[in-house]
């Protein structure tokens, strides 16, 4: 049975400015990529970008305008290639993280969908079906963004791409999910047990915030997989 505490009206009110604020930065970068012709050279930043803005929302605008449409075509034909080896460590280890944080984005927004349209349960708690088909669709999204971002950049086929994706974004979606499953947890049984529906954009909001302990939980874990040569250097 789906939790039903009910937020404040003034946390409410605060999810739905936090959902809107999210909804309008990730279409106004994929406006940018598409309709002012700032398309990535990698096709997979295409929705890596606009994601990532789901849950940094503002945040994440104000990076991709920094940093992401330095790499688009039209800036690279204009003022050249950029040496990832020049930028700061921070830049590169926060696109590494977008990556599965991506997949983990999509994999919980369906995966929430699922447990409440079905009434799954495990243990009696519909908040461990969350975490089982979280984890499960994030893993597997997430290794499909980093294989169309480590297959074209090394330019290795099919098999060893796949093998690739898989070593570099399993540790990378692991360190993630315990971030974001420790806010889940916490903010579905400590704060506002038995939990908040999923249909209130407090919900959404709290786990927006849970998405970013993730992304930092996450933030070690694939500095060292740039370093060790798993991930790419973008």
């Amino acid at each position: 049975m789906e939790p039903h505490h009910q937020p404040a009206a003034w946390l409410e009110a605060l999810g739905w400015a936090s959902l809107a604020a999210a909804g309008a930065s990730a279409l106004l970068i994929a406006a940018d990529m598409t309709l002012r012709g700032y398309r990535q050279r990698m096709w997979i930043m295409h929705l890596v970008y606009p994601i990532t803005a789901l849950y940094w929302g503002p945040a994440a605008l104000w990076f991709y305008v920094r940093h992401g449409r330095r790499t688009s075509r039209p800036v690279i034909k204009r003022e050249g290639e950029v040496d990832p080896e020049k930028l700061p460590e921070w830049v590169t280890s926060a696109k590494a993280i977008s990556h599965c944080g991506a997949g983990c984005v999509l994999g919980d927004i369906v995966g929430e969908w699922l447990v409440r349209s079905t009434g799954m349960t495990i243990a009696g708690k519909p908040l461990y079906a969350d975490f089982l088909l979280d984890f499960s669709l994030a893993w597997l999204l997430g290794v499909g963004f980093q294989y169309f971002t480590i297959a074209p950049m090394r330019d290795i086929g099919p098999a060893r791409g796949l093998w690739a994706a898989v070593k570099a974004d399993t540790f990378s979606i692991v360190s993630f999910q315990i971030g974001l499953f420790a806010g889940m947890w916490f903010y579905q049984e400590v704060l506002f047990a038995p939990g908040l529906a999923k249909t209130t954009a407090a919900y959404w909001l709290l786990m927006q915030l849970a998405m970013i302990v993730g992304f930092f939980t996450a933030w070690p874990v694939n500095g060292w997989l740039v370093r060790a040569g798993w991930k790419e250097r973008m």
